[in-house]
């Protein structure tokens, strides 16, 4: 925490698997650079825990994990995934533990159409579309309540129950409502709900909405069913301002808008106590991609935007504004830009345009 007059934070490093061991390192060198400009001094604590930790111990990460995690004022994480390991291993191992035992109850996921990046929409220019995905993060579809009967047999039953609380629902719903206050955007929040099939969780959900709303005339609102509005998503993205939606819900229509902006390689996210009462997590959302794994083609923009998110909440918003100008100029200005968006640059020399930009400010 931040003593004195000398902003000092802890930050627990996971870089984690795959193009995380590109991204995280080029990130940590970015944050580097800011604290020298900005006066503030970072203790990196790198944890070697993901799927290699996994192959050698039987688990992603040790059993003190989260007490190591507790004392840090954030957590920059990577990616998780290998091709080895089943995803609910690597995702019930290390993600949603460090979400829940955290009280991380909302992933904010920004879409932006920058200027100087093509949309794979016809029609949709640069700077038209800005939302930002608010994802219930702690329950809903991901709760992990089920089990199996006569698992491996031929009557095998896999059963898999949602959980909806009207306390989860509700903070993630106020919270989408507030962001949409303080954003400079349109004033509007969508809800995203299948109550139609889902007829308790998703109806609990759509009644706390209508019961919120009404504490927020300024705001504009809409209900949307899950499956119209990823088609409206791709008709009229531009209308979009903040979307709330469970954890499935969100997930998914996250991943939407980051294709519909250019890339996932410029895709960050936030996992967020908003009550500061534990560290929140930053990461991008590309996951692992172990396909350029190594080849020094990865986007490290989304991972550089999700430190820039991570800055802002640890109150550095001058360090996180120059990072997110840096950014932005650079995608505008094309001429460094990863294989994602069309260029032939390096990680590497991504990373040393921004480090250029930030300290050049």
């Amino acid at each position: 925490m931040p003593q004195g007059n000398t902003k000092i934070f802890s930050i627990a490093v996971i870089p984690g698997d795959g193009i995380g061991r590109e991204v995280v390192p080029a990130t940590v060198s970015v944050l580097k650079q800011l604290g020298e400009r900005f006066g503030i001094r970072f203790t990196f604590v790198e944890l070697d825990w993901g799927s290699d930790y996994y192959f050698q111990h039987g688990r992603m990460m040790p059993a003190d994990a989260l007490d190591i995690l507790r004392a840090s004022d954030a957590i920059l994480l990577g990616a998780i995934g290998h091709p080895k390991i089943q995803d609910n291993i690597t995702l019930n191992g290390l993600l949603l533990p460090i979400r829940r035992a955290f009280d991380q109850f909302v992933n904010v996921r920004p879409a932006i159409l920058y200027p100087g990046v093509q949309s794979p929409l016809a029609g949709v220019k640069s700077g038209e579309i800005d939302m930002v995905v608010v994802r219930e993060n702690t329950e809903g579809e991901y709760a992990q309540v089920g089990g199996f009967v006569h698992h491996f047999d031929a009557k095998e039953v896999a059963v898999q129950t949602s959980v909806f609380t009207r306390t989860g629902v509700e903070r993630v719903i106020r919270y989408a409502f507030e962001l949409a206050v303080k954003r400079n955007g349109q004033k509007r929040v969508a809800s995203i709900t299948k109550s139609n099939a889902q007829a308790y969780g998703m109806v609990l959900w759509d009644r706390v909405f209508e019961e919120i709303k009404t504490q927020y005339p300024q705001v504009q609102t809409e209900s949307l069913l899950v499956d119209a509005a990823t088609v409206h998503f791709l008709k009229r993205p531009q209308t979009f301002d903040v979307i709330v939606a469970s954890n499935l819900f969100g997930d998914i229509l996250s991943d939407l808008s980051a294709a519909i902006t250019g890339s996932i390689g410029l895709a960050p996210s936030a996992n967020l106590d908003p009550l500061r009462r534990f560290p929140s997590m930053f990461e991008p959302v590309h996951g692992s991609a172990p396909d350029i794994a190594g080849q020094g083609k990865a986007n490290p923009l989304a991972t550089f935007l999700s430190a820039a998110m991570m800055l802002e909440h640890l109150e550095q918003a001058e360090a996180a504004k120059a990072l997110d100008g840096a950014v932005r100029r650079l995608l505008q200005e094309g001429r460094v830009r990863t294989p994602d968006l069309g260029g032939s640059n390096s990680t590497q020399e991504v990373t040393e345009a921004i480090l250029k930009a930030v300290s050049l400010q």
